[in-house]
């Protein structure tokens, strides 16, 4: 468990928060690519832990991350013309370009102290991997890259790459994407739907047995530059494990321990909007190939793997005002939860701890490992920030080229064997990597 001291400093990201000034040195996806699809097209709103911006993209294709109120009498730029490299205020035709700087002042006499020097907070853009990032931080502590994840370093066609509102704080969300022992009950079908040879399980039988009989899985960690990787090993077939393989970067970006070799990879970033929301930006790479048709449609549709069925606004239509449509006839003979949707069961759970859990009621097991060293290197990193220490990891933007995923192997075999046999290395640097 956490102090409440420790529990309120790692869950606020607001502006001035010594969290928030931490997390605002590294480089956050603040929106997909295709929101501002095309130059000159609608500017759109966006909150970013905590404060409310503009985001557009201008006549030369760039992207622009603004405050969103006009300097002159604070109309709403959001109503404003894109057009001609500029945001033009409806009010008086101010007009601010992607760095702030207010262009035109129709109504302002060119001999005037102020003409021209007018500017905005604009905050600096990188696109990558289909999603535009920004970066929020102090100018002389600004990294040169955006972490180099792999999925943007695929070409488009081997990836897919889409986001969904959590409404929940953004920690407890990555929390549950590094505690894998909840697999043996929350994504299960339902005991009755269960058979000692699954074979009425559709999904990989072999697998779903492993997890099943297992629910209390050895987790091993091995440190990297950037975060951690955690391996969590469950008796598979006699005298094998069955080993699922986490990464964890900081401060935002998760690998999934899903994929098996050859099998497509999958990730998560998560941005807040605010203490109580966040969004999930979720993707999907193969490092060899084109992701075929028929997977990539069973993505846009949703409701398979970690991608969430959506509605408007990128809006789980599963979600927390309408129960996420749970079925309680469904959880007695298909479903362990009777809800359907392996992102909607995650969702579900982690909301279901509240906007903000009470980490100081918590009563953690020997599987909640990978969450005590989250938690861990996580208020070091900030707390060491917030004491006059710049942060390395914003800085070191090629080690987040990292891989997670599953292996079938030897149950004599360590983590770090493990890893030296399934990616040729044993933290899982992709430049070191098998498929």
């Amino acid at each position: 468990m956490l102090s409440a001291q420790d529990n309120a400093f790692l869950v606020t990201s607001e502006p001035n928060s010594p969290m928030g000034n931490y997390l605002r040195c590294h480089w956050h996806p603040v929106a997909l690519s295709e929101e501002v699809a095309a130059p000159d097209c609608p500017p759109i709103r966006v909150k970013v832990m905590g404060e409310d911006l503009l985001l557009f993209r201008d006549t030369n294709g760039k992207t622009g991350l603004i405050e969103p109120f006009c300097a002159h009498r604070g109309a709403d730029l959001f109503f404003g013309r894109n057009e001609e490299c500029g945001i033009r205020c409806i009010y008086h035709g101010w007009k601010y370009d992607i760095h702030g700087n207010c262009i035109d002042m129709p109504n302002v006499p060119k001999d005037a102290a102020y003409h021209g020097k007018i500017k905005i907070k604009a905050y600096p853009t990188q696109e990558f991997a289909d999603m535009v990032w920004a970066y929020m931080g102090p100018s002389d502590l600004q990294p040169k890259d955006v972490p180099q994840l792999e999925v943007g370093l695929v070409p488009p066609n081997q990836r897919y790459v889409t986001k969904r509102l959590i409404e929940c704080n953004w920690v407890h969300s990555m929390e549950g994407a590094l505690d894998t022992a909840h697999f043996s009950f929350l994504h299960m079908p339902a005991p009755a739907f269960l058979k000692d040879d699954t074979t009425n399980i559709a999904a990989d039988e072999k697998r779903i047995r492993w997890l099943r009989n297992d629910p209390a899985p050895r987790f091993k960690i091995i440190e990297h530059a950037v975060g951690f990787l955690i391996g969590g090993a469950r008796n598979a077939d006699p005298g094998d494990h069955y080993w699922r393989l986490t990464q964890y970067m900081l401060p935002t970006h998760s690998i999934t321990p899903s994929a098996m070799p050859n099998e497509t990879y999958y990730g998560y970033s998560w941005t807040p909007i605010d203490d109580h929301h966040c969004w999930m930006y979720v993707y999907a790479w193969h490092p060899e190939h084109p992701i075929p048709d028929e997977e990539r449609k069973k993505y846009i549709q949703g409701g398979y793997g970690q991608f969430a069925k959506l509605g408007p606004g990128y809006v789980p239509l599963r979600n927390r005002s309408n129960q996420y449509l749970m079925s309680r006839e469904e959880q007695k003979t298909i479903t362990f939860t009777g809800i359907s949707g392996i992102a909607e069961q995650d969702q579900m759970a982690q909301e279901s701890q509240g906007y903000i859990v009470d980490r100081t009621k918590e009563n953690l097991s020997p599987t909640d490992v990978g969450i005590i060293r989250f938690r861990k290197i996580l208020l070091e990193d900030a707390k060491a920030y917030a004491n006059g220490k710049k942060p390395e990891s914003p800085h070191l933007p090629d080690e987040y080229c990292l891989r997670g995923g599953g292996a079938h192997t030897k149950a004599s075999l360590s983590l770090e064997e493990v890893m030296q046999e399934r990616f040729d290395s044993t933290t899982g640097k992709v430049h070191d990597a098998k498929h």
